[in-house]
């Protein structure tokens, strides 16, 4: 549903986190089994679509029929997502993200998001504008504890312009205990969607949450959609002996 050299530091505790030595077996294995999931999804979708061609056209009530009772519209709306930093050494962990929104409003909680071991609360506004070009943003306000104590203004940012969209999010968190522990936190996405179920592009990141010899992470990314479900992977510094992959599964209710 991105980092500074200076700003890295171990979520798990206050110092810098080791460059730990490539394997690539295990990267090879996970690129595998997630090339076969996407796969899997893929030909889900094309199954759903067969259906839905094949099934039956309803007919028009006739007159003096009575119509079909109108559904009350969903009030809240729900996602929850995961994501899997996997590393070709060790030091692998989850992060946790799920969001509530009735009309504009916007609420959020993270885990291993801003530090490791740290949770943030968040709340925020939604705002929506254009046709041919869609525009969304949503200004928030959080606040962090746990590793990290702090408070974080941020926002979350889309574009969309045919199949071609633009994501990012991005905050400050200013560190409450330390005052020099204060950083930027980014991610953004520049995606294609050359079919429905299909989503992939360009990935970044700046973070705090592992360290790696560069201040930006920089990659690549691919995602299945089936209805409400989707599943992706995110393969950062691609070439590099700091490469990890990322991976993604999101549900929304």
């Amino acid at each position: 549903m991105g980092e500074g050299a200076d700003g890295i530091r171990d979520r798990a505790g206050r110092g810098p986190i080791a460059s730990v030595a490539p394997a690539p077996q295990p990267g090879r294995r996970f690129a595998a089994a997630t090339v076969a999931a996407l796969a899997l999804v893929a030909g889900a979708n094309f199954a759903a679509e067969a259906t839905t061609d094949t099934a039956p056209v309803q007919k028009e009530p006739a007159p003096g029929d009575s119509p079909p009772p109108v559904s009350s519209p969903r009030t809240w709306e729900f996602s929850v997502a995961g994501n899997g930093y996997l590393f070709p050494g060790e030091g692998d962990f989850l992060l946790g993200i799920a969001t509530a929104d009735r009309g504009p409003l916007h609420l959020e909680a993270r885990y291993n998001y801003e530090d490791r071991n740290t949770a943030s609360l968040w709340a925020g506004w939604n705002w929506s504008t254009g046709q041919t070009v869609e525009f969304e943003i949503t200004p928030m306000l959080g606040a962090v504890f746990g590793d990290t104590d702090g408070v974080a203004p941020g926002f979350e940012l889309s574009l969309t312009w045919k199949r071609l969209d633009y994501y990012l999010e991005s905050e400050v968190v200013f560190d409450t205990q330390e005052h020099t522990d204060s950083f930027v936190y980014s991610w953004s996405e520049l995606g294609l969607s050359p079919v429905d179920w299909l989503r992939f592009g360009l990935v970044g990141q700046r973070t705090r949450v592992y360290e790696t010899g560069l201040d930006i992470q920089r990659g690549v990314f691919a995602q299945a959609i089936l209805g409400r479900t989707t599943v992706g992977v995110d393969w950062f510094n691609p070439g590099s002996d700091d490469y990890f992959t990322v991976a993604l599964i999101e549900v929304e209710f």
